[in-house]
């Protein structure tokens, strides 16, 4: 072998070796978050992004998230021959508990869950609970006075109340919600009594909680019935910000506010096990729950973290009882009678 040949050919062994020193480097410095997740959402998609794009900076984790609104649900039932999702955000605990009990989700792998009761977290731990948000009336203070609105919910059925408020339609998650805890309360017959009268009364039914809280700021209609942090949002508008609200069934003997919350889920069999467990760690830092809470104007489950400015926490108020775990028991059934009573499709 010449000299020439023989510094190339050692020239190429350095390289070589350079490669695997720098290779080997990289591997152990790099980040130990990196991998992928897919997260279906129910949830407001400017929330959920937010959300999803700090997780994927802190973590390094990829985030394939899908958007779909109620039909979520339905498409975890969909794939269950054919698992694609790994995390369920939903805003109805109801939804996350039917998937329980359907079999389409799978415990958690954490002992703790700090600051979170197990009342607001699946039996089986598959499910958590991180902020909530109430029902009530939100009104429009240039057109009705506190002292003239309804004080419970059955007076929306009141004929002087006719053509005076707006109600989403029936198949919205809320609403669901809402509904599950009224057949809690009085029974299916008083109920449907009640879904009739409202439909009847309302001055409109629409398709969200958000064209509720612009109608009333606008002064279309004098009040609505939405989650309370539809009230703060419209506060944070520049105009039509004259608003207030009301939390029903306060007086003795009524039953409370309706209080419903939002979550996550594991989703049984998801194909990305590690990125999971990281994405739980995760979301349960204070600084996340708050986020998660916060961002949408909610309140937090957790009671070691702040609620927003103005918020009402829900211990300040009176509660309907119905644990939200048993929400998912009724959660198909009530779908089913909120279909019947023809509210459910129906938007005007």
């Amino acid at each position: 072998m010449n000299l020439l040949n023989h510094k190339k050919k050692m020239i190429l062994i350095g390289l070589l070796i350079a490669i695997i020193a720098l290779a080997g480097c990289n591997e152990a410095s790099g980040d130990e978050g990196a991998g992928e997740i897919v997260v279906y959402s129910a949830r407001n998609e400017n929330f959920v992004d937010a959300l999803l794009e700090k997780f994927q900076e802190d973590t390094g984790i990829e985030v394939q998230a899908l958007h779909g609104g109620e039909t979520i649900v339905n498409r975890v039932k969909e794939e269950s021959g054919n698992v694609q999702g790994d995390i369920f955000i939903s805003n109805d605990v109801g939804a996350l508990e039917h998937l329980r009990i359907e079999g389409l989700l799978e415990p958690i792998e954490r002992e703790d869950f700090p600051g979170i009761e197990e009342q607001y977290r699946g039996e089986d731990n598959s499910w958590v609970a991180l902020s909530a948000r109430t029902r009530v009336l939100m009104y429009n203070k240039d057109l009705i006075t506190e002292e003239e609105m309804p004080k419970n919910i059955w007076d929306l059925t009141d004929p002087q109340y006719e053509g005076e408020f707006a109600i989403t339609r029936g198949g919205n998650g809320g609403m669901i919600g809402h509904v599950s805890a009224l057949r809690n309360e009085w029974g299916d017959e008083r109920t449907m009594e009640w879904i009739e009268g409202i439909k009847d009364n309302a001055g409109a039914i629409l398709q969200g909680h958000g064209d509720i809280r612009r109608a009333v700021g606008a002064g279309e209609f004098k009040f609505g019935l939405v989650n309370n942090y539809y009230f703060h949002q419209q506060l944070e508008e520049p105009s039509n910000n004259n608003v207030g609200v009301i939390y029903p069934d306060q007086d003795e003997g009524e039953m409370g506010a309706v209080v419903n919350a939002a979550g996550f889920g594991r989703i049984k069999d998801g194909p990305n096990d590690e990125s999971v467990q990281a994405f739980v760690d995760w979301i349960l830092e204070p600084e996340n729950q708050q986020m998660f809470s916060n961002e949408s104007l909610e309140v937090p489950i957790n009671p070691d973290i702040d609620v927003i400015e103005g918020a009402r926490a829900i211990t300040e108020y009176k509660v309907q009882g119905m644990s939200l775990r048993e929400l998912g028991d009724v959660w198909e059934d009530t779908r089913r009678l909120i279909e019947e009573s023809g509210l459910d499709l129906e938007i005007r």
